[in-house]
């Protein structure tokens, strides 16, 4: 499916939100499943103008897309609109605008005496350049909604049981009717569960679950860079009736350093020296991620030269290998200077003009003789 979300829906990279929103409503409204019945085309074009949508409308996720693309997305967690039934569960409020009413279109009534897994939770962490690439390890608090403790997530009081709900009789769908459509809807009394609770538990309300703030630790293996994902099991919003919790998502934000960039897992950075430095050669001790280390620069050296020192990168994340640290020397010229430095440097200047006289004309006499 197309990944350029923006002509998906037939809109610019500058559209509003209320734009994105209204070029949806039209692609959901010209291609939607009960309006082309068994058509795979017209059904493949509405989940991509979901998927869209489900982006654009996101102002964080748009911000991503518009910077990283779909990959830069897919990092982050993100793995589409899903299937139907997510799809109409995610946009209600754009079909309710289109129909009237909630298309509910998420099937069969849900058991209610059936487990419901907790929600996944999304945390973003930003870090140092050297804790990314030392490892480190970390303690968050996040607030989140756990298992109830007295009702264990059913939302009745204890001794109580759930009744059939009267609206739709137990089948967790109403029909209703507009225009050329005849949609089962999701029952607005019992949110398609078929059951209703007269006697909720006192300390969840009924919803199964209680606000929590706890705190969590966990450790950044070495290695890691911008964008990069880890996945806490059981951390996330706990699950009702039985389900498990869901699982707590930590995406990484590196802050840039002042001296080293980082490619892959090979470290970049800049080294200045003198000219004389590079002339005469200089044996110096330079930073690395790792300490110090010692670096050699041989005699005429030029400006723009790299040198590699091996396996003094960043350790990857399966921990077998490091890369390299390139350096690139810039050599300085000097711009105050004694008059003892100038004399020295128009002899050297007046020694450097003889040796070019005597090789073959010098250069610049070269060049004018080709050119006349």
């Amino acid at each position: 499916m197309s990944t350029d979300f923006y002509s998906t829906i037939g809109v610019s990279r500058t559209a509003s939100e209320d734009e994105i929103k209204k070029a949806y409503r039209k692609q959901a409204m010209k291609y939607h499943p009960d309006r082309n019945p068994d058509n795979k085309e017209a059904e493949d074009k509405f989940k991509t103008a979901a998927e869209a949508y489900e982006v654009l409308g996101d102002p964080e996720k748009r911000r991503i897309y518009d910077r990283y693309g779909i990959e830069g997305l897919r990092n982050t967690g993100y793995s589409g609109p899903g299937n139907f039934e997510d799809i109409f569960s995610n946009f209600g409020d754009i079909f309710e605008d289109l129909f009237g009413f909630g298309t509910g279109r998420s099937g069969a009534r849900r058991d209610y005496h059936g487990p419901v897994p907790g929600a996944d939770l999304r945390y973003d962490l930003t870090i140092s350049f050297m804790e990314a690439v030392h490892g480190i390890s970390k303690e968050i608090e996040i607030s989140k909604k756990e298992t109830c403790w007295t009702c264990e997530g059913s939302g009745l009081r204890p001794g109580h049981q759930p009744e059939i709900c009267p609206a739709c009789q137990g089948r967790g769908q109403v029909m209703r009717a507009q225009g050329f459509f005849r949609l089962s809807t999701t029952c607005p009394q019992c949110h398609g569960q078929g059951r209703i609770i007269k006697d909720p538990c006192n300390d969840c309300g009924g919803t199964g679950l209680v606000s929590k703030k706890k705190k969590v630790s966990f450790k950044i293996p070495a290695g890691v860079d911008h964008g990069s994902r880890m996945r806490l099991r059981g951390e996330g919003e706990g699950g009702r009736r039985g389900g498990e919790s869901g699982d707590l998502y930590i995406i990484i934000y590196v802050e840039p350093h002042e001296f080293f960039h980082r490619d892959g897992n090979n470290i970049l950075c800049e080294l200045p020296i003198s000219m004389t430095q590079a002339a005469l050669g200089y044996e110096l001790k330079v930073p690395s991620i790792h300490g110090k280390t010692d670096l050699s620069i041989p005699l005429g050296t030029q400006h723009g030269q790299t040198f590699v020192l091996k396996s003094e990168g960043v350790t990857s994340l399966r921990g077998d290998v490091r890369g390299d640290m390139i350096i690139r020397v810039s050599v300085k010229i000097p711009d105050n200077l004694s008059k003892r430095q100038e004399e020295l440097l128009r002899e050297f200047s007046e020694i450097e003009e003889k040796k070019e006289g005597h090789q073959k004309g010098g250069f610049f006499k070269k060049l004018f003789d080709h050119l006349s």
